[in-house]
């Protein structure tokens, strides 16, 4: 049994235990978006309401099948987390299998009818392409590299998008020559290129990526829904629609869609519900002015997930049928066939379904703080040092003896801001040698990962039904040093 009951956010007709709902904080509110007609002077942005309830219990952020064990360990797919470091080492990434999957089946029940692609971007390698596969998912990606491993891998190519505000030749190669369904087109210089890139005879199916002046999310770093950053092409300025004129005007391109994405870590329903009020606009004008009706809408992902107990949560079925009902509300008030929906989602899959694990190196006290150092840091999680996220580091495989006191986790690395958790509970007898756990941790981390220092980058370890496997390996000097060709 799962030690916790968790935000239901559909029934599981597998009998698996529910998912987690996806949640982050709230943020500060700037102004009122506006629901109807064009988009107002300057980005709306998407105020502190909360849609569904908090996450809340000491584990209530950790995958689903965490079970306390003796000496204050834990167990996650049936694997003891003490046992899953002595055998594999630290510091050291754990994904429960089967929360992946309880996940992208949760996608499939809140979005039925749609097509929901995984972001590929949150976290890839070949046994998480074969899961998405196994479910029923299709795949996002962002460059050829992603590409050639999904396909390697057995995924079909006709299943995936490919995105990119910058793509590469190489990368428009690839996805010409493997096949790919959809390219989202991001500027307007993609689309003479990609056009001559298409063979004779052939057409690439597309997409463009439209801004409809939306801000949110937990950032401003990861908002992509204003005008004023690089993803898209802007709805109040005209630039979508020149580039729709375009599109429309290359025999080699069939234009089958719109595709926005508003951020990540969005926490309410009310940004999608606005975007998807403006783009049935924008396919109102496209029939007018070109007398052509696109049957595909793309609301891209940026789903939040709750990184700490007590956080906000999303309930994705009600994200889902709220986002369908206006759907169909706003194409029936316009005269419009129902576009065939897509949607994203990276982190909500991967995040709540890892956690990574760490051995503390030295505790400090100095300047009326403690700090927590342990044997990773930033090269292989940078999100805290770029967008100030906060986590729950949890102390397992031994009983404290002190009650906690706030601590700050600490990184290897040299730098400063080198800061994996600022001001954190942890037992007062933490010492050099524990293992620490710290829960959501399988979206933007590994994939995110540098060779800072030169550490090497950490392995990847599945669970699932008591057994631990190792996916991807840790990388080692030997590695690092063969790239490395000589003076």
């Amino acid at each position: 049994m799962s030690h916790h009951t968790l935000p239901p956010i559909g029934r599981d007709t597998t009998g698996m235990p529910p998912v987690a709902a996806v949640a982050v904080p709230p943020h500060t509110t700037a102004r009122p978006t506006s629901d109807d007609g064009p988009p107002v002077e300057g980005p709306s942005v998407e105020g502190p309401s909360v849609e569904g309830p908090s996450v809340e219990g000491p584990l209530s952020v950790w995958p689903g099948s965490t079970t306390p064990l003796g000496h204050d360990d834990l167990a996650v797919g049936g694997v003891p987390l003490t046992e899953v470091a002595d055998r594999f080492g630290t510091p050291s990434y754990v994904l429960d299998e089967d929360e992946i999957r309880r996940r992208c089946r949760a996608y499939l029940r809140a979005f039925p009818d749609a097509e929901v692609y995984y972001a590929a971007k949150a976290f890839l390698c070949r046994a998480m392409v074969h899961w998405v596969r196994e479910e029923g998912l299709g795949l996002d990606v962002c460059s050829a590299g992603e590409l050639e491993l999904a396909v390697t891998t057995g995924f079909p190519p006709a299943r995936m998008v490919l995105h990119g505000n910058a793509k590469s030749p190489a990368d428009l190669r690839a996805a010409l020559r493997l096949g790919v369904g959809r390219i989202a087109l991001d500027n307007t210089s993609e689309i003479a290129r990609l056009a001559a890139a298409v063979p004779a005879g052939s057409r690439q199916k597309v997409l463009i990526r439209v801004v409809p002046g939306i801000a949110a999310g937990g950032h401003a770093k990861i908002r992509t829904g204003t005008d004023d950053q690089k993803f898209g092409l802007s709805i109040a300025d005209g630039s979508a629609q020149h580039a729709i004129a375009r599109v429309l005007s290359q025999p080699r391109l069939e234009l089958v869609g719109l595709h926005c994405h508003l951020g990540s870590q969005i926490t309410t329903v009310k940004p999608y519900l606005s975007a998807v009020r403006r783009l049935i606009g924008l396919l109102a004008r496209i029939r007018e002015q070109h007398g052509v009706t696109l049957p595909e809408l793309d609301l891209g992902g940026g789903h939040g997930v709750a990184y700490r107990p007590g956080e906000p949560a999303l309930d994705l079925a009600s994200l889902g049928a709220r986002i369908r009902a206006e759907l169909a509300r706003g194409c029936a008030a316009a005269g419009l066939p129902v576009p065939r929906l897509a949607v994203e989602p990276g982190r909500a899959i991967a995040g709540p379904a890892g956690v990574v694990l760490y051995r503390v190196l030295s505790v400090k006290r100095t300047g009326g703080r403690t700090f927590v150092a342990v044997d990773g840091g930033m090269s292989d999680n940078p999100r805290p040092a770029l967008y100030g996220v906060r986590y729950a580091p949890r102390l397992v495989g031994r009983d404290a003896a002190a009650a906690t006191e706030p601590v700050t986790v600490v990184g290897r690395h040299c730098e400063a801001g080198d800061v994996l958790a600022a001001d954190v509970p942890l037992p007062a007898d933490v010492r050099p040698g524990d293992l620490l756990a710290v829960p959501v941790a399988g979206a933007y981390q590994v994939s995110m990962a540098s060779g800072y220092n030169l550490v090497g980058r950490p392995p990847v370890v599945a669970v699932t039904a008591g057994h631990a496997r190792l996916l991807v390996r840790r990388e080692s000097l030997a590695d690092i040093q063969e790239r490395d060709i000589g003076l």
